[in-house]
This record gives C-alpha cells, sequence and structure tokens, in this order.
C-alpha cells in the first residue's frame, strides 16, 4: 500500500471543509477571540492556511528551530485572501507530496526551540500532525464562529445550522 496517494485524497478531502469555514469569518471579526489566552481569528485562520506549508517543510528538510528565526507566519485579515494563500499552500503541499517517494517518508524530523526540542518524528509523522493541526484549529474556528452566533458547516456530516435550513432533527449534530 502506498502512503502519498492516501495523503493527498485526505489533503483535498480535507481542504473542502476548511475552505467552507475560512469563508464563514465576518471581515468584522478579525481581531475577536473568546479570551485573553486564545489566539484572535486572524491569527488562528492565518495558522490554518499556513498548515499544508509544512509538508514541504517537513519532506525538505530535517528541522525546523523556532530559535532561528526563519519562521514567520503572514497575518491575513479578509477572507478573498485568507482563501488564495491556502490554495497556494495546498498547491504547495500537493507538488511536494507528488514529487516525493515513500522513503522520503521515513527520516526522521525535529521540531525546536534553539536547545529545547518539542517533538522528533518521521516525516511521515510531522505530514500527519499538520494535517491534525489543520483540523483541530479549524474546529476552534468553528467553536469562535459559534461563540459569534455565526452559522458554521458541516465537517463530517451537517452542522446544527445546516440541519436548521432543512427542518431536520437535531439530535446528535455538530
Amino acid at each position: 500500500m502506498k502512503i502519498i496517494p492516501i495523503l493527498l485524497k485526505e489533503m483535498s478531502e480535507e481542504a473542502v471543509t476548511t475552505r467552507k469555514m475560512l469563508a464563514q469569518i465576518p471581515a468584522d471579526k478579525y481581531d475577536w477571540k473568546p479570551h485573553p489566552k486564545s489566539m484572535s481569528i486572524r491569527a488562528l485562520a492565518s495558522h490554518i492556511v499556513d498548515l499544508p506549508n509544512w509538508v514541504g517543510l517537513a519532506l525538505n528538510t530535517a528541522e525546523l528551530d523556532f530559535a532561528a528565526g526563519d519562521f514567520k507566519e503572514e497575518q491575513i485579515d479578509n477572507n478573498a485572501l485568507l482563501l488564495e494563500k491556502l490554495e497556494q499552500s495546498l498547491a504547495g503541499a500537493k507538488n511536494s507530496l507528488e514529487n516525493a517517494t515513500e522513503d522520503d517518508l521515513l527520516p526522521d524530523w525535529t521540531l525546536r526551540n534553539g536547545e529545547q526540542i518539542y517533538l522528533v518524528c518521521t516525516k511521515l509523522e510531522m505530514i500527519r500532525t499538520a494535517f491534525c493541526q489543520i483540523v483541530h484549529h479549524r474546529a476552534q474556528l468553528g467553536v469562535f464562529l459559534r461563540l459569534l452566533d455565526i452559522p458554521i458547516p458541516g465537517s463530517y456530516g451537517p452542522s446544527a445550522d445546516e440541519m436548521a435550513l432543512y427542518d431536520l432533527p437535531q439530535e446528535n449534530v455538530a
């Protein structure tokens, strides 16, 4: 069984939901955050659209060292640019995966801040971690939007908002 086609399929499928969620952000709510320790919607959405870039980062480097100062995420504050940047990062991730071999997934990759090592895992594990982070932060965005009383799209089935549109039973929905 080949892993790269599975990763490409998963990335493509999750991108559909990510696009729908990002499109729901109101223009006047980019600075909003539910708690002082939370990211703003701007920071959260910008992080979500950057995460597919970690596929190429994992495949083409041996590590990311935050102390080196090379890592910086662009802060984006409009939906059109968010979706454009998402498409760019997805295209880069797809290109990196399509040009990789199955053996390229096996070497170790390190996430650090100077001498402090956060994570050592295979490149495959780092790619899967990036995918999981997209889903995790997309869910956070969904909670933020819910708290703002903004209808949210379903992820793996209809949301309560979508169920209400069709006057369907509300049991067991997000």
